[in-house]
């Protein structure tokens, strides 16, 4: 069995999709779609910079969508097959949960740009910034990264008498755990995770605290744009990064990526589970971040990324 799955904020760089669009027009499609239905020059800011503009959330997240939107195309057009053919389930990570949506045509790609256009605006004006912050536990899984939360929010909360959240946002893989919340609890728990097991904590350059309660308002705009949305039901089961479970239902889904924005990406889950049912094969889509953090969770299941030409034709070979 096989599974598409499409990455999340982090996998953007300058100069992202270029080399696709300038090998195929069914890239130059999608980027042209994208850009019409933002009304900005979205894919000039992705191919040309600058960098501190492309990470801007209201921008990172729709590129990298259309990248890994753009990549798939190129492999259903030029390639002549179709997803709910090749594919058993679609997942995505975060963001990525919107464009594994598109690819199974839940939304159109118009829409999904609209929508992360407005999920990363919504997302950065819910918390000030400065106030949030967001790190990384490196050698440590999420029960440890639970203590050190709590251990966090203790620390502060002794200090000033304030009651600070401080909350894993992403489970990511048994090895790496993400923690969001107020910033002076994300940097306490910082200071406290070697003493808690883990190797390493970084903290991440990110303008918001994502997947955690600060992100309320930003769930708030996205269920009332959900609520006016065309959604169809997907051609292939989506698993869903709160449920780590398979969803096809369109209320499922809906209030599923409402939940995401405050609720837990469950991914280490989520791919035992996709392993567990009988997949074996993972495709990620516009970048090689996810295949890694599989093979941790599935150490016998068989990753594959496709970023470039190159991919895709290596892939056809295969499907």
């Amino acid at each position: 069995m096989r599974a598409f799955i499409f990455p999340g904020q982090g996998s953007q760089s300058v100069g992202m999709g270029k080399a696709l669009a300038d090998a195929s027009p069914y890239a130059r499609e999608v980027f042209q779609e994208v850009d019409e239905a933002l009304g900005q020059n979205l894919f000039r800011l992705m191919a040309e910079g600058p960098a501190e503009e492309l990470t801007l959330t209201e921008n990172a997240q729709p590129a990298i969508m259309a990248n890994a939107i753009a990549t798939l195309r190129v492999l259903e057009r030029e390639g002549g097959v179709s997803l709910a053919d090749k594919a058993d389930f679609v997942a995505g990570h975060s963001l990525g949960e919107y464009s594994a949506l598109c690819a199974a045509g839940t939304f159109d790609l118009a829409t999904t740009a609209r929508l992360l256009k407005l999920r990363g605006q919504a997302m950065q004006a819910a918390v000030p910034v400065g106030v949030g912050a967001m790190a990384a536990l490196l050698g440590a899984d999420l029960e440890k990264a639970e203590a050190i939360a709590a251990a966090a929010i203790e620390a502060v909360g002794a200090e000033t008498g304030e009651t600070l959240v401080c909350a894993v946002a992403n489970d990511n893989d048994p090895s790496q755990v993400v923690i969001s919340g107020h910033k002076e609890a994300i940097d306490r728990a910082v200071a406290l995770a070697k003493d808690h097991g883990a190797k390493r904590a970084l903290p991440l350059p990110v303008s918001a605290p994502f997947h955690c309660s600060l992100m309320q308002p930003a769930a708030e705009a996205m269920e009332k744009a959900l609520a006016e949305a065309r959604i169809a039901a997907p051609l292939v089961p989506l698993y869903c990064n709160v449920d780590a479970a398979p969803v096809g239902a369109v209320d499922a889904i809906r209030t599923g990526l409402v939940r995401q924005v405050t609720g837990m990406v469950r991914w280490r889950e989520s791919v035992l589970a996709m392993h567990e049912a009988g997949v074996s094969d993972f495709v990620e889509f516009g970048g090689k971040v996810l295949g890694p953090m599989v093979k941790r969770v599935a150490p016998d299941a068989a990753p594959l990324s496709v970023v470039t030409m190159d991919d895709i034709e290596a892939l056809l070979k295969t499907l």
